[in-house]
C-alpha cells in the first residue's frame, strides 16, 4: 500500500512518488541501512519529503522560499515526522553553501531546472551532493505537454511557436522559463556522469481530463490513476506528458 495520500492532487504526483518510493527501497536495502540520507532541492511544502519522511528516512529540503519552508515545517509536525525533516533556505546553484558534497544517498531535484539560468549546473550540483551509489530524481516541464495543452485550447500559433523556441516556451506570457523534452532531460543526466535508470512521462492525461468527470464518476479516479501508470514507462506517451521523470543512478 503506498504511503501517498490519494486525494486528486494525486494524479499529479502518484507514479512520481511509486519510481520514487522503489528506488529509495532499492537504496536501502544496496547500503544495508533503513534509513537514507535524501537531499530535496526546491523541496517546498514537502509534497515528496514528508511521505519519504513517514518512511523513516532523514529528509533535508532546500528551497528559497521561507514561506514554503514555514509551511513544511507545520506539516511535518502534523505528520509526527519533525524530527527527520530539517529545512534550510537556499538553492541547487549556489547548493554546497547550505549542504555538504556527497553527503545524501539520494537526490530529488522536482520542478527546479525550468526556473535556473544554468540547468546543467544544477544537475552537476545534485550529482555531487550524491554519495557513492546514490540515485537522482530529476522532474521537469515536458515540451510535448504543454505543445499539446496549448492546440486544446485553441491557441495553435502558441502551440506552434513552443515547437521551435528553443526553452519551449509558447509566448511572452508563457509562466514557465523552459521546458524538456525526455532526450535533454536524459542528456543532462549521463553528461553529469549518472547511468540513466529509467524515464517516465508524469500527467499524461490528467491535466487534459475534465475535474468534474474524474471528481464525480465512481471510480474513475482510481482508473486513471491506473492509466497513467501504465502509460508512464511507454516512450510513445513521454512526447505529449506534462511532466517527465528521470532516475539516475550513481555508480561506484
Amino acid at each position: 500500500m503506498s504511503d501517498q495520500p490519494r486525494p486528486r492532487a494525486s494524479l499529479r504526483t502518484a507514479v512520481v512518488w511509486e519510481v520514487l518510493k522503489d528506488a529509495l527501497d532499492r537504496q536501502a536495502k544496496a547500503a544495508g541501512r533503513e534509513a537514507l540520507d535524501v537531499l530535496d532541492t526546491g523541496g517546498g511544502t514537502g509534497n515528496f519529503a514528508v511521505p519519504a519522511a513517514r518512511l523513516g528516512h532523514r529528509v533535508t529540503v532546500v528551497d528559497p522560499s521561507p514561506n514554503a519552508l514555514f509551511a513544511l515545517e507545520r506539516r511535518a509536525a502534523e505528520a509526527g515526522v519533525a524530527d527527520r525533516v530539517r529545512g534550510v533556505q537556499g538553492d541547487i546553484l549556489g547548493l554546497f553553501d547550505v549542504v555538504e558534497r556527497g553527503g545524501f544517498d539520494a537526490v530529488l531535484c522536482h520542478g527546479v531546472l525550468e526556473y535556473v539560468d544554468e540547468p546543467a549546473e544544477g544537475v552537476r550540483n545534485a550529482v555531487a551532493a550524491l554519495r557513492p551509489s546514490g540515485a537522482l530524481s530529476l522532474l521537469a516541464a515536458g515540451l510535448g505537454g504543454a505543445v499539446l495543452a496549448r492546440a486544446l485550447a485553441g491557441h495553435f500559433t502558441e502551440a506552434r511557436h513552443a515547437l521551435s523556441d528553443p526553452a519551449g516556451r509558447w509566448g511572452e506570457g508563457d509562466p514557465v522559463p523552459r521546458r524538456f523534452t525526455a532526450e535533454q532531460l536524459s542528456e543532462l543526466v549521463s553528461g553529469a556522469g549518472l547511468q540513466v535508470g529509467a524515464v517516465h512521462g508524469v500527467r499524461v492525461f490528467a491535466d487534459l481530463v475534465p475535474g468534474a468527470l474524474v471528481d464525480t464518476e465512481p471510480g474513475a479516479m482510481d482508473a486513471l490513476l491506473k492509466l497513467e501508470a501504465a502509460v508512464a514507462e511507454l516512450p510513445a506517451f513521454h512526447s505529449v506528458a506534462t511532466q517527465l521523470h528521470v532516475l539516475g543512478e550513481k555508480r561506484p
